[in-house]
């Protein structure tokens, strides 16, 4: 569905604002962001396209562990969260980044609401499979969508901290990459965008490399297997591959330094690369 386009035919302004995207975006990656990309954020919002945004932090996770003197590591791409890991996890996601994103978007004339997905029981999450290896690390078991509707119905963009609660209020440190892919399958939304600092999935092709336009589920999982995609690319093209599995029928990763790069993707650009079922 080209979204942009639904909306130049005049659906009333009520439904207008009910039209939404995920993007998903790395803390780091959106602090270094131009202006721009703000200013398009904007727009959309204007054009009664509202933007939700779910955003990571691992970088400054980091930094603020090693300035509190906290050990942290690595267990196949995900965090070890101690009960103090995780009070840093909170303080940064919930706290600095969640705040400074709302402040760009303010700065730059659009509207947006920062919650973590412990507020309302937004996101509910259970232990991963491995827990016992990786501690309260969680796995989303349910969104509460109506939460994020009434955001958008109140004409902000909701900026979402992925920190998942049980029932019994535990909280869990979700990869944001797989609470975006779960809040756009239970939003329904048909697009989620990716937003990077790399042009799309890329592979080596006589000699140079060069961006693939669109990859299917299963070249994805071949791709893997022979390591053309490797490192920080696997957590997001597997949280891609599982959000298709719901409602979503593409996920496009995208350079959020290219100018207009948001609206342009809805438009139906062809750039970055779409993931397709």
């Amino acid at each position: 569905m080209n979204i942009l386009h639904h909306q130049e035919d005049g659906i009333a302004g009520e439904t207008a604002n009910k039209l939404s995207f995920v993007m998903k975006c790395g803390g780091s990656t959106l602090a270094a962001l131009p202006d721009s990309f703000f200013e398009d954020l904007k727009q959309l919002q204007a054009s009664g396209i509202q933007p939700v945004i779910v955003h990571g932090g691992g970088p400054a996770i980091s930094e603020n562990l090693e300035k509190l003197g906290i050990e942290t590591e690595f267990v196949n791409g995900l965090r070890r969260t101690t009960e103090a890991v995780l009070d840093v996890v909170e303080m940064v996601l919930a706290g600095s980044i969640n705040k400074q994103i709302v402040r760009r978007i303010q700065q730059s004339g659009g509207k947006a609401l920062g919650i973590s997905g412990v507020d309302g029981s937004l996101i509910q999450a259970c232990p991963v499979s491995n827990a016992a290896e990786v501690g309260w690390v969680g796995d989303v078991t349910h969104v509460q969508s109506d939460i994020i509707q009434g955001i958008t119905a109140m004409g902000c963009m909701p900026v979402i901290a992925p920190v998942g609660v049980d029932g019994d209020g535990q909280r869990y440190n979700i990869n944001a990459d797989t609470a975006a892919g779960a809040v756009a399958s239970h939003l329904g939304t048909d697009r989620m965008i990716v937003v990077t600092d790399v042009p799309g999935i890329m592979k080596e092709i006589e000699g140079s490399k060069q961006v693939l336009s669109v990859v299917t589920v299963q070249q994805i999982e071949d791709m893997i297997a022979s390591g053309d995609i490797y490192g920080g690319m696997i957590p997001k093209v597997k949280a891609a591959v599982s959000c298709i599995q719901g409602e979503v029928q593409e996920v496009v990763i995208v350079n959020g330094s290219e100018p207009g790069i948001l609206s342009r993707v809805l438009q139906g650009e062809a750039i970055g690369t779409r993931i397709v079922r």
